[in-house]
């Protein structure tokens, strides 16, 4: 049958930097929660729709970081037979629903401020402002502490673009209600909040197509796996690589699998360490299934597992 070969290489996907983007997730959703009830009543009171708009978006926001955690503390169960990733795509699962989520609001604040621009409403500008500016120093926050998490989760990248989507609106509706307050055009306001749905809109791109990617088990971003085939099967012994396959588990943990061809007279185990040292080294992937075998051998091996038709 040849020399099969399977390997899990060992991985390390960075416990610290996965510890310190839960603890930055919890801060900012505990803060984004906080601020959500003030910025609610804030825009009722005032009567703005751009605080409405941006409590939308917060809304959201408290909703997938909510998500993340969940996704987070899934993500740490153990494997099982049965899931033998345990569930660690649950992460992309939740920064899917984020994207899916920043679009939602996106829409509904477009359809609010086109009606608002038929009819304007009178609005508090003193009040808005103060709680506009409440607003951006609890996003500047809680952008400081995501982006001092660190590590590569595409949970924390979901959650920072929430964040720094909310905080381009804040800065919007302090400037809709400076206009208020200066000039009395009422305007302002719905006009800002169409801009805070594009930015809310544009937000979401990234996130849904990276995250849709993975799920599709595309190859991962800055991997070219044309590159990767032809380095391993420029490895000394190597005769041919072909069932290439490379694709990502969860944020940060790219995985491989291949079947390999070595020269008859080749050592199938040195030759696979060979090239588990050139994956990892070469293409930061650690873990691999490699198949190998001798040449001519999968052939034989091939034939002997062909099952005739049966023939009555």
């Amino acid at each position: 049958m040849g020399h099969d070969h399977h390997d899990h290489a060992g991985h390390h996907h960075g416990g610290h930097s996965r510890g310190a983007g839960r603890r930055a997730l919890t801060f900012v959703f505990i803060l984004t929660t906080a601020f959500l009830a003030v910025e609610v009543v804030g825009g009722f009171l005032t009567g703005s729709l751009a605080l409405l708009a941006d409590a939308g978006h917060m809304a959201s926001d408290a909703v997938s970081l909510g998500l993340a955690l969940f996704a987070v503390w899934l993500a740490e169960r153990p494997a099982t037979p049965r899931r033998s990733f345990g569930y660690k795509r649950a992460e992309i699962l939740a920064a899917l629903a984020n994207g899916v989520t920043l679009v939602a609001v996106s829409v509904w604040i477009f359809v609010e401020a086109f009606r608002r621009l038929q009819d304007p409403q009178p609005i508090l500008g003193g009040w808005m402002l103060a709680v506009a500016v409440v607003g951006l120093l609890v996003n500047v926050a809680g952008a400081v502490v995501l982006s001092r998490s660190g590590g590569e989760s595409l949970n924390v990248e979901g959650a920072m673009r929430h964040v720094l989507a909310d905080l381009l609106g804040s800065v919007g509706v302090i400037v809709a209600a400076g206009v208020i307050l200066l000039t009395g055009w009422r305007y302002a306001d719905p006009l800002v909040s169409a801009v805070i749905g594009v930015l809310v809109l544009a937000s979401s791109w990234k996130l849904l197509r990276e995250s849709t990617n993975i799920l599709l088990e595309a190859t991962p971003k800055g991997v070219d796996a044309e590159q990767v085939g032809r380095r391993m099967a420029s490895a000394p012994g190597i005769e041919e690589v072909h069932d290439l396959h490379i694709w990502t588990i969860t944020s940060g943990f790219p995985a491989l699998s291949a079947h390999v061809l070595v020269g008859r007279e080749e050592n199938c185990h040195a030759r696979r360490r060979d090239l588990e040292d050139v994956l990892a080294h070469d293409f930061g992937i650690e873990h691999t299934t490699l198949q190998m075998d001798h040449v001519g051998d999968h052939l034989a091996a091939l034939q002997a597992l062909r099952f005739p038709a049966r023939k009555d």
